[in-house]
């Protein structure tokens, strides 16, 4: 009978269940090695060093080293370019100085000049305009120069500024020591007659100038008669003396008593006219109404006739009645008491007038008083020497404005 085939589960659990192991089994110990402190402080410092992951990519193979590029140099005309336009600019900014400074300089000489020539206090203030100076010069042609001349003494008053603009000048005589002269194509300017000069200047007759509307000065100030201030007034109405004066006629001249009455010197049309208040004073005192119409001059321009104003002094009812009317304050306004209070002084003190003021103010004369208002003014004699004229006149805000024009003008040294 053939063997029975052995069963592979035992030669599994054989496999599975070795036979214990009763020897020990060597381990070799390798022998120690001795180690430097030197050794140890490289160890440590490449244990402090960070863990990096290796590189894997493929190493470069060696090749040919590569050249940096070095950057392009600009060419050189480049910079000749750069030092020729610093070279233009600064030759630009020398010839612009010494341009001004040229300008400047004939700016100093000319005022030089004026301030002799019309024997000023004050030099004036001469602006020589366009640009370039120098090329104006060497043609001989000056485009426009400006010239302003302050407080130049004329007549009684002073002119608080002269402007006047010279265009189209050509110079005459060799450049640059011996120029003679100019001669000037059109001049226009303007003089201002300011009204603090003349209320400064005309201060003994106390008065204020102002400007009186379209082309009057009005005129205001104090005059003392017999102890009592009174108010002066009058208007200026300028007008042309020639073509290098100006004047003024004066009108409209009252003096008046504050309070009572207003007194016009007009000549032939003199006045005495009461203010409103006096009237009202007088209408309401039955007296002072009596005396008024005591006299028939008057109670005759008030609309009374004689029987009228026998029947007013004789009834009250009627009395009130006439002074009660609403125009009889008006019609007492008007009433010229001048030539009333001449044959009957007495009756000033009725209406509150001091006797004596009026004398005073009766004596005093329209040309008297015209002169302490009026002034005049003329240009300088070397303004008519280069035909120099006034043209329109005007009253403004600060003053008188007079307008000046001029062609074809000559000036020498």
């Amino acid at each position: 009978m053939p063997p029975r085939p052995s069963n592979p589960y035992d030669e599994l659990a054989s496999l599975a269940d070795p036979e214990p192991i009763t020897e020990p089994i060597p381990i070799a110990v390798p022998e120690p090695v001795p180690i430097s402190l030197g050794d140890l402080g490289d160890l440590g410092e490449r244990d402090d060093e960070p863990w990096s992951p290796p590189d894997h990519r493929r190493a470069r193979r060696p090749g040919p080293r590569r050249r940096r590029r070095r950057p392009r140099r600009k060419p050189r005309h480049r910079h000749r370019l750069l030092k020729l336009l610093i070279a233009a600019g600064a030759l630009a900014v020398i010839l612009l100085l010494a341009d001004r400074c040229a300008a400047m300089y004939a700016e100093k000489k000319a005022e030089q000049k004026l301030q002799q020539a019309l024997h000023l206090e004050a030099a004036p203030q001469v602006d020589i305009r366009g640009f370039p100076f120098l090329t104006q010069v060497l043609d001989k042609r000056l485009t426009r120069v400006d010239v302003t001349v302050p407080h130049l003494a004329a007549d009684r008053v002073s002119i608080a500024r002269v402007h006047a603009s010279a265009q189209d000048i050509r110079l005459t005589g060799s450049l640059p020591n011996d120029v003679r002269g100019a001669v000037v194509g059109q001049m226009e300017g303007n003089v201002l007659l300011s009204f603090d000069d003349m209320n400064r200047e005309l201060a003994a007759s106390q008065v204020k100038f102002s400007d009186g509307g379209g082309n009057v000065i009005a005129a205001r100030g104090s005059l003392n008669v017999a102890g009592q201030e009174l108010v002066l007034r009058a208007q200026a109405h300028l007008r042309r003396a020639g073509d290098q004066g100006v004047s003024t006629d004066i009108d409209g001249m009252s003096l008046d008593l504050p309070g009572i009455a207003v007194y016009r010197p007009g000549g032939g049309d003199k006045s005495l006219l009461l203010h409103r208040e006096t009237a009202e004073r007088i209408s309401r005192d039955a007296a002072r109404v009596k005396a008024l119409f005591s006299v028939p001059s008057i109670a005759q321009r008030l609309g009374l006739s004689p029987d009228d104003a026998a029947a007013v002094l004789d009834d009250e009812e009627r009395l009130h009645e006439v002074t009660g009317a609403p125009r009889f304050v008006d019609r007492l306004m008007q009433v010229n008491l001048i030539d009333v209070v001449v044959d009957h002084p007495w009756l000033l003190g009725k209406v509150g007038i001091d006797p004596k003021v009026l004398d005073g103010v009766t004596q005093l004369r329209p040309p008297e008083l015209s002169d302490r208002l009026s002034f005049s003014f003329r240009l300088p004699k070397e303004a008519e020497d280069l035909h120099l004229h006034l043209d329109k006149l005007t009253v403004q805000r600060d003053g008188v404005r007079a307008d000046v024009s001029g062609s074809g003008l000559s000036v020498s040294q």
